[in-house]
């Protein structure tokens, strides 16, 4: 199975792509340059977007869920860009999954309160990389991408049960990735 993970943004959209055995196939972010024309910006990531999904053929897609708890017009510029991201993903007839930032950081640090940095520091060593992938966008996307690897193998439900929150289902108060 490969997976691609997605760190969804409307300026730099994060993205890694995982096969079997938690193995780095190739990560990297879209750039769209701020203050260009909304469509072209949109239109740029959906074919960079399909450029990575045709070349790596990823057989699902796993983003980081939405959430803002200030800021509408970042939230509205970054629900077009999951739009965009959405419609690559149903034309090339991948199913898609979404974990918050709370799941991700527990599925890859073990703790939903981690930090950002916490996190970055994780997925660098569970690749065997000397520091973690840069930009951040490309290294929360790939602990997306190990999200949904967890979750959808045996080592997911036995992390689960080792994990008093995942057990509950219990979200937390701190949905956020920062």
């Amino acid at each position: 199975m490969r997976i691609l993970g997605i760190d969804p943004g409307f300026g730099t959209l994060g993205w890694a792509v995982i096969g079997d055995g938690l193995k780095l196939v190739d990560c990297g972010a879209i750039v769209s340059a701020p203050g260009g024309e909304l469509s072209y910006r949109l239109l740029k990531i959906y074919r960079e977007l399909d450029e990575i999904i045709s070349k790596h053929s990823p057989s699902v897609l796993a983003m980081e869920r939405l959430y803002f708890a200030k800021n509408a017009t970042t939230a509205m510029d970054v629900g077009k860009c999951i739009g965009v991201v959405l419609l690559s993903a149903g034309m090339r007839g991948l199913a898609c999954t979404e974990y918050t930032p709370l799941q991700v950081k527990r599925a890859v640090t073990g703790h939903g309160k981690a930090t950002k940095r916490q996190v970055q520091i994780m997925v660098g060593g569970l690749y065997g990389m000397k520091k973690p992938p840069s930009p951040d966008d490309a290294a929360d996307a790939l602990a997306v991408a190990t999200c949904h690897y967890l979750a959808s193998s045996g080592a997911g439900a036995a992390f689960a049960e080792r994990t008093p929150d995942a057990r509950s289902g219990r979200q937390g108060s701190d949905d956020s990735a920062d």
